[in-house]
C-alpha cells in the first residue's frame, strides 16, 4: 500500500470522483452529456466518446486537490491520458488516487436485493490493476428493502470480495447500495448498519484496512461506529440518483461520510461547451461537493 496514497485517502479534505459508468450505464452518461445514440454505431466507438469525456474532465484545470481520488471504469484504467497510462496521470500529474470499478453488474432481485454478477478473471484483472499503480477497487450491490436474508447475503458477498481483493495488495471499497426509493430506507440502512458490524468485529485488529460506499442515511449519524472503526479508512456517500443540490444539502448533515458522487459531480457538463464554459461548470460542481464533504452543519 502506497502510505502517502492511504494518508490522503483517510485524512483527506476533499471527496471522490466516481468516474466508472460501465458499459450498461454509458449511453445515459453520454446523453446527459449530449451525446445521443446516433453519434455512435459500435461500443468502441461508444467508449472512445466517453474517454474522450473522461479526459476533458480529468485534465481540467478544475479537477484539482479537492478532487482525492477517482474511480475509474476498466477500459479507463487501460486507455492512455496525455500519453500515460490513466492511473499514472492521475497521481503523478493530478495528486488524484486511482480506483477500479469492478463488478460486472447485478443479479436479477431475489430477497429485495441485487448481488453483484459472477466475477470471472478477477484475480488476473486485479494484478493488472496493481502493476498499473491502482490503489483499491470499488464493488457494487444494491438493496431494495428491509429483507434481512437479501441485507446479509449482499454483506456476506461484500466482504469476501474484498478479502480477494485485499489479497491482491489493493484496498477494496464496498458499496452495498440502499435505494432511494426503497419503501422502509431506514429499515434496511439498519440491518445493513448491524450486517456489516457484526463481519467488522470478526475482523482481526491486523486486518487489511476497508472503505465503504453507502446511501446517505435516513438517520443521520448511523455510520458513525463504523467510521470510526481503525479497519476502515473511510465511509464514502453515493449520490443515489438525488440530484447535486438535493445530494449535497444531505450529505452536509452526515457528520461522518465524504462524497463519492458520479452524476451528481457531472451534472450541467455538455460536450457542446467552451472550454471556459465547461471549466467553470465542473469548478462549481466539485466546489459545492467538497463544501458539503468537509464543512458539516448540525
Amino acid at each position: 500500500m502506497n502510505d502517502k496514497q492511504a494518508s490522503q485517502v483517510r485524512t483527506g479534505r476533499g471527496f471522490f470522483a466516481a468516474l466508472d459508468q460501465s458499459g450498461g450505464s454509458t449511453p445515459k452518461a453520454l446523453a446527459e452529456y449530449g451525446i445521443p445514440k446516433t453519434r455512435y454505431s459500435t461500443d468502441e466507438e461508444m467508449f472512445d466518446l466517453v474517454h474522450k469525456m473522461r479526459t476533458r474532465i480529468i485534465t481540467s484545470p478544475a479537477f484539482d486537490t479537492r478532487v482525492l481520488a477517482a474511480i475509474l471504469f476498466e477500459q479507463t484504467m487501460d486507455r492512455p491520458m496525455e500519453g500515460v497510462p490513466t492511473p499514472t496521470y492521475l497521481w503523478d500529474k493530478k495528486g488524484v488516487v486511482p480506483f477500479l470499478k469492478i463488478d460486472k453488474g447485478l443479479e436479477d432481485e431475489k430477497d429485495g436485493v441485487q448481488l453483484m454478477k459472477p466475477m470471472p478473471g478477477l484475480d488476473t484483472l486485479l494484478a493488472r490493476a496493481a502493476k498499473l499503480g491502482v490503489f483499491g477497487t470499488k464493488e457494487r450491490a444494491v438493496i431494495k428493502d428491509a429483507n434481512p436474508a437479501g441485507v446479509t447475503a449482499v454483506v456476506d458477498q461484500q466482504f469476501a470480495i474484498a478479502k480477494q481483493v485485499s489479497d491482491a495488495g489493493l484496498v477494496a471499497i464496498l458499496e452495498p447500495e440502499v435505494s432511494i426509493g426503497s419503501p422502509h430506507k431506514a429499515e434496511a440502512e439498519q440491518l445493513l448498519h448491524d450486517a456489516i458490524k457484526k463481519h467488522l468485529d470478526a475482523m482481526p485488529a491486523s486486518a487489511p484496512p476497508i472503505m465503504i460506499k453507502m446511501t446517505i442515511p435516513t438517520k443521520p449519524g448511523l455510520y458513525a461506529d463504523l467510521a470510526a472503526d481503525p479497519r476502515v479508512l473511510r465511509l464514502l456517500a453515493l449520490s443515489g440518483g438525488y440530484d447535486r443540490k438535493e445530494a449535497c444539502e444531505r450529505l452536509a448533515r452526515e457528520p461522518n461520510m465524504i462524497a463519492s458522487f458520479s452524476r451528481a459531480l457531472l451534472e450541467g457538463l455538455t460536450d457542446g461547451q467552451t472550454d471556459e464554459q465547461f471549466n467553470k461548470t465542473l469548478g462549481d460542481s466539485i466546489a459545492a461537493i467538497t463544501d458539503a464533504s468537509v464543512n458539516k452543519k448540525s
